[in-house]
């Protein structure tokens, strides 16, 4: 009885251990790489071959290494047909027209550990930075260049510049190959779009000029109204100093004069002042007691 329950025991450790032994065994493929982690920190980098881990300590991510490919401004439907994307395809041109234009794009993952954890999403960051790319480039030719012999200097270009994107970003992937597939004018709505856009554009230009030139024509005239009011104030500024400092003088000569001559400077001031005042000053005469006035300059 204890000899059974020994070999027992004894078949369910071997088998645990294999079970072990088993999961710590991964098989990388020749277009894969794997990525092996333990506790979150990264501990080395498999290509192709049998390798092993430690079971429930070490994670293996595999790396797809394989070149992957993905159209722009269009997709494929159930029937494999081709399906424009206007929200992707329809480009401003340099001469200000919308063309569609349609890319294929080959990439693939060059650095799987920077795929893995540099973004979330490195494939629609790809797909971002073409599309931004597609857009500088276009916008630099005109509309029948694009559409005829521009094709492939827009390619080349587009190229060029998601390259130098990616290696900025550092998301693990590279372009392979870029080509356009297909490259025309817009449908019907997009033109008709495009119109109103213009009218717009155009309605927006015909406003400013005429605010420029309702500006150059006022400006002047209210320059030269600001200067003509600011020379009557300078005017009467200037002549009313002159008016204060005049009677100033005048106080202090007569201040000086009544110093010396009191009496004299009294009654020439008294004298004064009557000679201001008679002139237009009315004499009546009456008893006091009689309501009847008889003015003076009646007789």
């Amino acid at each position: 009885m204890r000899t059974q329950k020994f070999f027992t025991v004894a078949f369910v450790a071997v088998l645990l251990a294999v079970l072990i032994f088993l999961d710590g065994l991964y098989t990388v493929g020749e277009q894969e790489q794997a990525v092996i982690t333990m506790f979150g920190n990264i501990v080395r980098t498999d290509t192709a071959g049998l390798y092993f881990k430690i079971p429930f300590i070490q994670r293996v991510q595999i790396v797809d290494m394989t070149t992957h490919g993905t159209g722009i401004g269009y997709e494929t439907d159930k029937t494999f047909r081709n399906v424009v994307k206007e929200d992707e395809s329809v480009m401003i041109t340099s001469d200000f027209n919308f063309v569609n234009i349609d890319f294929y794009l080959e990439y693939k993952v060059s650095d799987p550990v920077a795929y893995l954890y540099n973004s979330d999403n490195p494939e629609l960051i790809l797909r971002n930075m073409l599309l931004s790319c597609i857009r500088g480039t276009v916008s630099e030719y005109p509309v029948d260049e694009v559409i005829t012999t521009g094709k492939n200097q827009i390619q080349t270009s587009v190229r060029e510049k998601l390259a130098e994107m990616l290696q900025k970003s550092n998301i693990g992937l590279q372009c392979v190959n870029l080509t356009v597939q297909d490259a025309e004018p817009p449908t019907e709505k997009i033109i008709q779009a495009f119109k109103e856009v213009e009218t717009a554009r155009q309605a927006r230009e015909t406003m400013i000029n005429s605010a420029k030139k309702y500006q150059s024509e006022q400006l002047p005239l209210a320059d030269a109204k600001a200067d003509q009011i600011v020379q009557r104030a300078e005017a009467v500024k200037s002549a009313r100093i002159a008016e204060a400092n005049g009677q100033t003088a005048r106080f202090n000569n007569m201040f000086e004069e009544y110093k010396t001559y009191p009496l004299i400077t009294k009654q020439r001031l008294f004298f004064e002042a009557l000679e201001e005042i008679l002139p237009d000053a009315k004499v009546i005469i009456t008893d006091g007691n009689s309501e009847k006035l008889l003015p003076l300059d009646k007789f």
